[in-house]
């Protein structure tokens, strides 16, 4: 069973609704949650936000965020899960935004991914990862592939 599918059941069985704000992946976790048969039951929306202005007018991201950290922050991250979850009154949302490449910076550099995950009634979680240079696909396949395991990761504690 794939892990898009475990997720599935959980939030099923669970009666939880999930939401995802992502960036550099544009769209990659909602899809591979909505392969799954039943997902309507409990995927409330995916959002695609790749711009700054997507990223404030959809999500509320603070200017202020933007201008101080920079879109591929944890700050912006979880500003976006934190505003998936509300916009979307789900119980539960993963945010993603980084840099998949090519390009980058020395401070920002290629690869880096910033994660949110948000649950209604405790603190929002965040995580950066390096994937490095490994390029744009790759970058953007184990950015999604990390946060369906978290998101799995967190479905499992949750019991209802």
């Amino acid at each position: 069973m794939s892990i898009a599918h475990q997720i599935i059941d959980s939030a099923i069985n669970n009666r939880i609704k999930i939401t995802t704000a992502e960036s550099c992946t544009g769209g990659l976790v909602s899809a591979d949650i909505t392969d799954v048969p039943g997902s309507s039951r409990v995927f409330e929306r995916g959002y695609v936000t790749y711009s700054n202005a997507a990223k404030s007018d959809l999500l509320g991201v603070l200017q202020t965020t933007l201008d101080t950290y920079g879109a591929v922050s944890e700050q912006v991250a979880a500003e976006m899960a934190n505003g998936a979850l509300l916009d979307a009154a789900a119980d539960i949302a993963i945010s993603i935004t980084g840099i998949a490449g090519p390009g980058g910076s020395e401070h920002k550099p290629e690869g880096r991914v910033c994660f949110a995950l948000a649950i209604s009634g405790t603190p929002t979680q965040t995580v950066t990862i390096e994937f490095g240079a490994a390029g744009r696909t790759v970058v953007r396949q184990q950015a999604r592939d990390h946060a369906l395991s978290w998101l799995q990761m967190e479905l499992a504690k949750i019991t209802r």
